[in-house]
């Protein structure tokens, strides 16, 4: 089911999660009165994702230093001027409803899973960087660290598709690359091994699974729809298609078949034992 996000015209996938988290605020509305003003602030009062996703980041990450009208604005300008940030919101949303079980519906993430609204805030973070806004964007980066401890250098790039499930202690350097339909777990770190200049952070291929508390450290490459284990710490390139575990990370078990992200596999099989 995860790949057919990709599949589907973007569109009609936009419109269609618009739809359903309607009826899903709704419905919870209903059920719980108590939280009507909530849903109403985040998802029934606006007419589509894009404005209801800049009002809510907006009051999640709003403080003395930055309002939420400012906030707002600010995001609502980004938005207007890159449709790709309400885009890959909408496919991440639908990656966390495919992968996590905890999800159960579209609502649940959207409103309170940090790994997602983490994201969504570094996309709005990465169009200031790219925009030469680059304080204001460190202000926002700041922010993010402290109210989900999710901290992303605004420079990193990433494509769609994203799960970062639980996020607390995510950190991902400046020139880090993380590609569609990659999932993430607590604690990683994509960073360096130093305090050398430019290209100094990881690779992160298309359908990566990294499991909690790894570190993948360095300008290496995490081929395509490779697993890396919980706690491994990886220091030289993954080739596509291998789980790594350890410290430091090596090779184990046999060809994986298919991307590790989708499945969220994190087990090793007895096989994957000889090395």
């Amino acid at each position: 089911m995860d790949a057919d996000i990709f599949s589907q015209p973007l569109l009609s996938l936009c419109a269609a999660t618009w739809t359903s988290l309607l009826r899903e605020a709704e419905n919870v509305a209903q059920a719980e009165p108590i939280l009507r003003p909530s849903l109403e602030a985040s998802v029934l009062r606006h007419g589509a994702m894009g404005p209801a996703l800049a009002d809510h980041l907006s009051r999640k990450l709003a403080c003395p230093e930055l309002s939420a009208q400012a906030l707002a604005e600010l995001f609502a300008e980004a938005i207007a001027d890159d449709a790709g940030i309400v885009d890959a919101a909408v496919v991440d949303l639908r990656a966390v409803f495919e992968r996590d079980p905890a999800a159960g519906d579209l609502l649940s993430p959207f409103l309170w899973f940090k790994g997602y609204l983490s994201l969504q805030t570094h996309r709005m973070s990465h169009w200031l960087w790219r925009h030469d806004r680059r304080h204001v964007a460190r202000q926002i980066q700041s922010r993010m660290s402290e109210r989900f401890a999710v901290d992303i250098h605004p420079a990193a790039r990433f494509g769609r598709g994203i799960l970062i499930d639980h996020g607390t202690g995510l950190v991902v350097g400046e020139t880090a690359v993380v590609e569609n339909q990659v999932s993430i777990l607590q604690s990683v770190t994509l960073g360096g091994t130093g305090k050398q200049s430019g290209d100094r952070h990881p690779k992160i291929r298309h359908g990566v699974l990294i499991g909690a508390g790894a570190k993948v450290l360095g300008n290496i490459e995490v081929g395509e729809g490779a697993k890396v284990g919980a706690g491994s710490i990886v220091l030289d390139d993954v080739e596509p298609y291998t789980t790594v575990v350890g410290n430091p990370a090596r090779a184990v078990g046999e060809r994986l078949h298919g991307m590790a992200a989708l499945t969220m596999d994190h087990t090793l099989h007895p096989p994957d034992y000889a090395i």
